[in-house]
């Protein structure tokens, strides 16, 4: 049987990423509702708005006791979508990449290429991510949903997604001696594209920041930190959100290689090595140590 609510927003997901890709595809202009939007802004925007759908249904499910095991495979197949085909489509319409691997004079090139790749390993990781995910949900260890294995997708999706917003925003209204600035900012972005992909496939652990600190009672510290975070992202909203998730999909990592530098720079000076021990005692050392033991 088909849970309607939680359902109606896994579908309102997947219906963002086709609206996502829909727009990301037409040309600027064509829109009549937004006709100062690109539609790569809007495309974008989508990505977010699915996002809150997916945040959505899971909470819905479980407050209204309508979880099923269909609900999950229609959560992944929206999550594909939303978080990993729109998400690669966008950097290939921010990139303007011709027709690659045919051949095609002008339209062919080793950029044109590398993009499509990178792309087309975006998408393969989401698959794999999520198909780990439903694997491994259920395993000891993973059942408190306080961390994930690996780059949560909408995470990876939101990064993009909040790159492009910035991108766009800066493009509108550059004059023509900065598109050189833009150009390196697209290359830029592939980077960071294959490096969320790369992510995503990893075994680093994330924190689940809902669950581990907005579920249930949480401090009043909590609050504050929420209500002031509030107001740079009402003020520049695509800057606050590229940062936000820059530093989210960069934690772990930085964590990860502090750990190891410090390791490696702290010696272990209560540790001592077998072949350092001393092979002879002092012989005043000795007769002072037996002349304490007869007193």
């Amino acid at each position: 049987m088909i849970r309607v609510l939680p359902s109606a927003f896994t579908l309102a997901n997947l219906l963002c990423g086709f609206a996502a890709i829909f727009y990301a595809s037409r040309m600027p202009g064509v829109d009549r509702l937004f006709p100062d939007t690109t539609p790569l802004t809007l495309a974008a925007s989508l990505i977010f708005l699915g996002m809150l759908f997916d945040a959505l249904d899971g909470r819905v499910a479980r407050m209204t006791r309508q979880t099923s095991e269909l609900g999950e495979q229609l959560d992944s197949m929206a999550d594909m979508v939303t978080f990993g085909v729109a998400p690669a489509f966008l950097v290939i319409q921010m990139a303007g990449i011709g027709a690659p691997f045919f051949g095609l004079e002008g339209f062919d090139t080793f950029f044109d290429r590398g993009v499509l790749v990178i792309a087309a390993t975006y998408v393969a990781c989401c698959a794999l991510r999520l198909a780990r995910f439903n694997i491994e949900i259920n395993l000891p260890g993973e059942a408190d949903h306080l961390s994930f294995k690996g780059l949560p997708s909408p995470a990876a999706a939101g990064t993009v997604g909040a790159l492009v917003l910035v991108h766009e925003s800066l493009l509108v209204g550059m004059s023509l001696e900065f598109l050189d600035l833009a150009k390196a900012a697209v290359v830029a972005m592939l980077a960071i594209v294959l490096l969320t992909a790369i992510a995503m496939v990893s075994t680093m652990r994330y924190t689940h920041l809902l669950n581990r600190y907005v579920r249930g009672r949480a401090p009043f510290a909590y609050l504050a930190t929420a209500v002031i975070l509030m107001v740079p992202l009402l003020v520049f909203p695509q800057m606050t959100l590229a940062i936000a998730f820059t530093v989210y999909a960069l934690s772990t990592p930085s964590s990860l290689l502090y750990a190891k530098l410090r390791n490696r720079t702290t010696p272990n000076v209560l540790a001592t090595p077998l072949d350092e021990a001393p092979d002879s005692v002092d012989p005043a050392l000795e007769y002072t140590t037996q002349a304490d033991e007869r007193a």
